[in-house]
């Protein structure tokens, strides 16, 4: 039983260490997403849950520009990518923070 709780106690040192490292690591991040407005936040919310389907994202942007069209992002080919790089490191971005609240939620157990 002393070995589970050991282990148990390890696992939860190396949840709390990773969340923290991630914070860290990611606070500028943070910082221009807690700089955008209401309608900056929808439209991404937006790209988010298209690509979340399986959109691409150019269609993704469409729809998005389709409901905030003050919002619109302007690419081309040569900007698409970039876009793309940003939308994927957000939608990740989002997923970790999601999984890390899941983590303190159940006492920081991995599964």
């Amino acid at each position: 039983m002393q070995k589970s709780q050991n282990a148990d106690i390890e696992q939860k040192m190396n949840a709390t260490e990773i969340i923290e490292s991630y914070n860290q690591m990611t606070a500028g991040f943070e910082k221009e997403l807690a700089e955008r407005t209401a309608d900056e936040v929808a439209y991404d919310n937006v790209i988010i849950q298209e690509l979340r389907k399986g959109s691409s994202i150019k269609k993704a942007l469409k729809i998005a520009a389709e409901k905030y069209p003050e919002e619109a992002l302007q690419y081309d080919d040569e900007t698409i990518g970039d876009i793309k790089a940003h939308y994927d490191y957000l939608l990740n971005h989002e997923t970790i923070k999601n999984r890390a609240i899941t983590m303190k939620n159940t006492n920081m157990r991995f599964s």
